[in-house]
């Protein structure tokens, strides 16, 4: 009996040991599934929030380019446009539609805050309603005149604004409120004039508002870099001031071209383009597009390829694009104020 006693406690012991050798090998075995966390398993569609061939798709289309070609993503990648109503159609249907879909990401710019904030914007989708993944690329605004113009620098042209808003006429490619627009009005504020009583023109795009000032229907220009670099190159106009926080010092046409700021005027502003998220996709997602929006932005490829559309490189992350667009959402909120123009 009492060797029947041991052999049973033996057996015990010996099954308790397997039991834990099976489940420490059983941990083993699903550690390398857990490091793996998640990753798209099927087509991403990245979303322009405005139609073929303008800013916001080319954005998408270089990202889904270099994504494929680096390999840092695997899957496949389409872009889909939706434009309507200066970027709101595509952002509500993306908040709204998207939330959880953690495999479709949105490409906007700054009109998304703007058209939250002002009276005629019609958005209720702001920051807090999907997710700022990072920002991707900064358009700098610009004061530009003919090059034979008597305006030789920015304090010259504001202080006669200020002396009298009406004496100077404005253009720009935007309606009033927008960001052109309020590349100008801010400017005009920290001169002390009166920005309800200044003149601005509105043109159906750049191009227009550039032939309106080079035909001298106008007297300043309210652009960006981007689209105004070829025209300081040719010589037809002069570019007063930029809205960057330094010079654009690796940019041969730019380069000495003084900023607001060191002007005198405290302003540096951008029409920014960035990437979202849908507000409610699992964080495990939203840390593997973060993570991998990094790793592109981080590419000599990406660089190269924004050097040649002519846009600057600034990257910041989820936290840091957040709080950017806040930010601008406080001030845009106060000119809009002073204007008129907020909800």
């Amino acid at each position: 009996m009492m060797i029947s006693k041991k052999v049973k406690l033996i057996s015990l012991l010996i099954a308790i040991a397997l039991v834990i050798s099976l489940a420490g090998c059983s941990k083993k075995a699903a550690a390398p599934e857990e490091k793996k966390g998640w990753a798209p398993q099927k087509q991403v569609t990245l979303l322009a929030v405005a139609g073929a061939g303008g800013g916001l798709d080319m954005v998408a289309r270089t990202m889904a380019k270099l994504f494929d070609q680096t390999k840092i993503i695997t899957q496949p990648i389409i872009v889909e446009n939706k434009p309507g109503g200066g970027q709101v159609t595509g952002t509500v249907s993306f908040a709204n539609q998207d939330a959880k879909n953690d495999h479709k990401l949105m490409i906007a710019s700054t009109p998304f805050i703007l058209n939250h904030i002002k009276k005629d914007g019609n958005s209720p989708i702001g920051p807090d309603q999907i997710y700022p993944l990072a920002l991707l690329q900064e358009d700098y605004g610009v004061i530009a005149v003919k090059a034979d113009s008597k305006y030789k620098t920015l304090k010259e042209l504001f202080d006669a604004v200020k002396a009298n808003p009406a004496s100077v006429q404005f253009c720009g490619g935007g309606a009033p409120g927008t960001w052109d627009h309020l590349n100008s009005v801010l400017l005009a504020r920290k001169a002390g004039a009166d920005i309800k009583t200044m003149k601005y023109n509105t043109y159906d795009g750049g191009g227009e508002a550039l032939t309106a000032l080079l035909g001298g229907n106008a007297d300043a220009l309210t652009s960006d870099v981007s689209s105004i670099k070829q025209y300081v190159q040719a010589g037809r106009v002069r570019v007063l001031g930029v809205s960057s926080a330094a010079r654009i010092a690796d940019d041969e046409v730019m380069k000495n071209i003084p900023t607001y700021k060191e002007q005198g005027f405290d302003v540096v502003t951008s029409n920014w383009r960035g990437i979202f998220a849908g507000k409610d996709v699992p964080e495990a997602a939203k840390k593997y597009w973060s993570e991998k929006v990094a790793e592109l932005c981080k590419a000599q490829a990406w660089k190269d390829e924004l050097k040649k559309q002519g846009v600057i490189y600034v990257y910041k992350d989820a936290k840091g694009f957040y709080d950017h667009i806040k930010a601008e959402q406080v001030m845009y909120t106060e000119i809009y104020k002073e204007l008129g123009m907020a909800k």
